[in-house]
Parts: C-alpha cells; sequence; structure tokens
C-alpha cells in the first residue's frame, strides 16, 4: 500500500491553485489516517496474539482432559478386576481365614495339654519322692525324660542274681509306685528290663533277653494280682544289654545297667489324637 502522505503532496504539487491552508489540513488529514491505520495493525496484531494465546490453552486443555480420561478408564479396570478377585477369592480368603482359626485353636489346646501333663509329671515326681524316701536313692531314681516319669528300680533291690523272682522288699517298693499310679487313671505304664552284659543260659533263660522280658513281665504280673492296676494300662518289655546307663567294663557301671524301669506314659491314643492336626471346617 502506498504512502496516504505522498499520495497528499503529490495531489498538492499537482494542484498549485491549492491554498496553503487546505495544504496543511490535507497533510494533516493523511497523518491522522496513517495514525489510524497504525493503530488498526497493532490491534488486529493483539487480537492475533491473544488468539494464539487461548487456542494454546485450549490444546493443552483438550491434551489434560484425554489424560484424566485414560487415567479414570484405567483406575476403573483396576477396580473391576479388583471387584473379580475379590468375588472370586472370598470364599478362599474365608477358608484360609478359617484354617488359621482351627490351626490357632490347635496351638493353644496343645500348649495346655503339654502345660497339663508337665504339671501331672511334677506331681507324680513329688508323691512318688515322698512315697519312696525311706529306700537308698542308689536303688532307686525318679526323673522326667522326654516329657514322662522314668522310676529307675535297682536290680539287687527287685531280683535275686540272674533271677526274675520278686523278693519280699520289692514287693514293699512296687506296692508303693502301683497306690500313685492307681490314683492317675489317665496314665499308661510301660514296665522295661535292662540288664548287664554278661551272658546267662540257663534251662529257663535261653539268654539277657528272656532275663530282661521275664523281670518286666514278673513286675507287671505283681501290679496287676496284688495291687489292682488294671492291665490294659501296662505294656511288658525286655531290651537286654542293648541301652546301658553306663560302661560294662567295671562292676559298679554293670550293676547300673542291670535295672528295671517303670515308665509313666499318656495314654497312647490320647496322645495321637493330641498330635492329630485340626480339619479346618468345610473339609
Amino acid at each position: 500500500m502506498k504512502n496516504p502522505i505522498f499520495i497528499v503532496i503529490i495531489l498538492a504539487l499537482l494542484t498549485s491553485c491549492v491554498s496553503q491552508k487546505n495544504y496543511t489540513q490535507a497533510l494533516n488529514r493523511a497523518e491522522a489516517c496513517e495514525n489510524d491505520l497504525k493503530t488498526s495493525e497493532n490491534a488486529r496484531m493483539l487480537l492475533e496474539t491473544n488468539l494464539a494465546n487461548e487456542i494454546n490453552k485450549t490444546k493443552g486443555m483438550e491434551q489434560e482432559i484425554a489424560y484424566f480420561k485414560s487415567t479414570n478408564t484405567n483406575l476403573l479396570e483396576r477396580l473391576s478386576d479388583l471387584s473379580v478377585v475379590s468375588k472370586s477369592g472370598a470364599e478362599s480368603i474365608k477358608k484360609s481365614l478359617e484354617a488359621l482359626n482351627e490351626q490357632n485353636k490347635y496351638i493353644k489346646d496343645l500348649t495346655s495339654s503339654m502345660q497339663r501333663k508337665d504339671s501331672i509329671n511334677l506331681v507324680l515326681v513329688m508323691n512318688l519322692k515322698r512315697s519312696l524316701d525311706n529306700f537308698d536313692d542308689e536303688d532307686i531314681s525318679i526323673e522326667v525324660k522326654k516329657g514322662v516319669v522314668y522310676i529307675s528300680i535297682s536290680d539287687k533291690m527287685l531280683f535275686r542274681s540272674g533271677s526274675y523272682q520278686i523278693s519280699n522288699r520289692a514287693e514293699e517298693v512296687i506296692g508303693k509306685i502301683a497306690k500313685i499310679i492307681n490314683d492317675h487313671n489317665e496314665l499308661d505304664i510301660l514296665v522295661e528290663g535292662h540288664t548287664d552284659n554278661v551272658p546267662i543260659a540257663t534251662e529257663c533263660m535261653v539268654d539277657n533277653w528272656d532275663l530282661s522280658v521275664k523281670r518286666a513281665t514278673s513286675i507287671v504280673r505283681l501290679m496287676q494280682s496284688k495291687f489292682g492296676v488294671k492291665p490294659q494300662r501296662m505294656t511288658a518289655g525286655g531290651r537286654s544289654e542293648f541301652i546301658p546307663k553306663d560302661t560294662n567294663e567295671s562292676v559298679k557301671g554293670r550293676a547300673l545297667n542291670r535295672r528295671t524301669e517303670i515308665i509313666i506314659l499318656p495314654k497312647l491314643d490320647q496322645f495321637f489324637e493330641l498330635l492329630e492336626p485340626p480339619v479346618a471346617a468345610g473339609n
């Protein structure tokens, strides 16, 4: 576009008849037009800039909206998956919790039973020691091993050498033990015969196995027939020379090895029931 002032000047030169006053007015009008044009151009440029800014803002908002839509879609999908998992796993979780509760109850019951057994063992040991306190400690020992009560009686107190016939003094000892055993019907009794490693062979006994078994059965028979211990509660067994308490190389060691042990046990059926784990509800 040609400059308006230039046009006006040309016109003025061409029309020399135009007065100085008119020329000045025309020049002023031309400058005003130019200023208006500049102002309009500036306004146009400002509007274009503002429009571009608004377009950019709109694009940014559209991008944010698209991101939020994507995020919400992912969140809804996860919530949906969680809902499916919760529904499908609810029964399994319930069963697991029931199993844990049963296991906790089993542990508590087992702990309570063990504590009760320990208490019974303590009472047994105290009563036995009190009842047998007039006998030599070298001939009778009472202790708790592996959670059960062991009464170990030397063979010189119970039997003659190489014999399974019970002495009169032995009957007194067995009678006192039987009395305490009868006070605890929830317990069983295992009687074990033990020998040293000196071989034996007679008309009645082939070897130390025979001797150890016959000594155990003599004790069991006496407890049943004379002191009323129920036979269903008792077991007799022979261990021969194979579970020694001491060396068989000395007289003292062999004397310790020749013994009869009365072991007081929980009833085996109740014991195995105690060890059996609980079955979870619904199985």
